[in-house]
């Protein structure tokens, strides 16, 4: 049977990563940890999970369109180098361009915390989402799981699961609500590309 290789990118605490290293299915298709930043715990839940886990930093010294392009550049090479089949973004705040896009078409996966296409795009992430949709008087919100492509959460969808937004909802206590979400939501986009990869492997 066809193994897929899975990529886990982060920048955080990295619970959604440990919602997929902790499910026997893609735990074990996770093959590499890719941080874009230093001493994050999402590296150290990695490496207690017994899988490689490295930080590639953005060239800070680069304009910012350059750094983007250096940053998922070097994560391209290191993605071919391993054979990676898929790459999962899981917390993972910087944003891939260029040739990462066309080489991994349909094989990178965007978990968000809105209901896409509302409460997306540039600048668009963590607490800054819960408080637009609250600021908005939404009445639900959630996470989506899309396909990434050139644009900023602009891919196809794969999956969303909703949460209500309740009276007297902070953008915290309601970030705590969709979280629960997230770690299922990924699990089930994960396996879901697993079997869409594998099928294609034939």
């Amino acid at each position: 049977m066809f193994n897929t290789k899975i990529m886990a990118l982060v920048s955080g605490n990295g619970t959604n990563l440990q919602a997929l290293l902790d499910d026997a299915e893609t735990g074990g298709s996770i093959k590499q940890v890719v941080s874009d930043r230093p001493g994050v715990y999402a590296l150290q839940r990695a490496q207690l999970a017994g899988v490689p886990a490295l930080v590639i930093e953005p060239d800070k010294s680069l304009p910012p369109g350059q750094r983007r392009q250096d940053l998922s550049d070097r994560i391209l090479a290191l993605a071919e180098s391993q054979g990676i089949d898929l790459i999962v973004l899981a917390g993972f705040l910087s944003i891939l361009a260029g040739e990462i896009i066309q080489r991994y078409s349909g094989r990178i996966i965007n978990l968000h915390p809105s209901l896409l296409p509302k409460f997306g795009g540039d600048g668009m992430y963590g607490e800054r989402v819960h408080r637009a949709v609250l600021e908005a008087g939404e009445t639900e919100s959630g996470c989506t799981v899309h396909l990434v492509d050139a644009g900023t959460d602009t891919g196809p969808i794969l999956l969303q699961r909703r949460v209500p937004v309740l009276p007297g909802d902070t953008p915290a206590l309601l970030a705590e609500r969709i979280h629960a979400q997230e770690h299922a939501a990924i699990v089930e986009a994960v396996k879901l590309m697993i079997q869409r990869i594998a099928g294609s492997r034939g």
